[in-house]
């Protein structure tokens, strides 16, 4: 495998399902999947955040939002790898309860990874709502 394919199977698997998790209430997996390291940084639909501390409170108030997931698709419009690191481009589809009142919303969202010890790593997410 190339480290496209490589790369394509760890979206389209483990981030998946942190995502997954995410929307169902459980930010752990995310948290797993995010650089440790700075920069980091979110640039939201809901909230923003710049640096661990931030990215950490923000994705506690995720997992506290959202719940009862009975949808979720990443369609994926881009990616590519160049090296260590890495970018998608995408439609998130979901259907999930947000502060429990179900909610089905589209974002588009673009992430920028780093490979991190030979894992690859989220550094950057940029989402907004797609409007019709």
């Amino acid at each position: 495998m190339t480290d496209r394919d490589d790369f394509l199977a760890w979206v389209r698997t483990a981030l998946y399902e942190a995502e997954l998790a995410l929307h169902n209430g459980d930010a752990a997996p995310r948290r797993a999947l995010w650089s440790r390291h700075e920069p980091v940084s979110v640039l939201g639909a809901w909230r923003s955040a710049h640096g661990l501390r931030e990215v950490g409170t923000l994705f506690t108030a995720l997992e506290n939002s959202f719940s009862d997931c009975t949808s979720y698709r990443f369609e994926i419009q881009a990616y590519g790898v160049c090296g260590d690191m890495a970018y998608t481009a995408g439609l998130e589809h979901t259907s999930a309860s947000v502060d429990g009142e179900p909610r089905t919303y589209t974002l588009r969202a673009t992430q920028v990874y780093r490979r991190e010890d030979g894992q690859w790593k989220v550094a950057h997410r940029h989402a907004d709502a797609l409007t019709p």
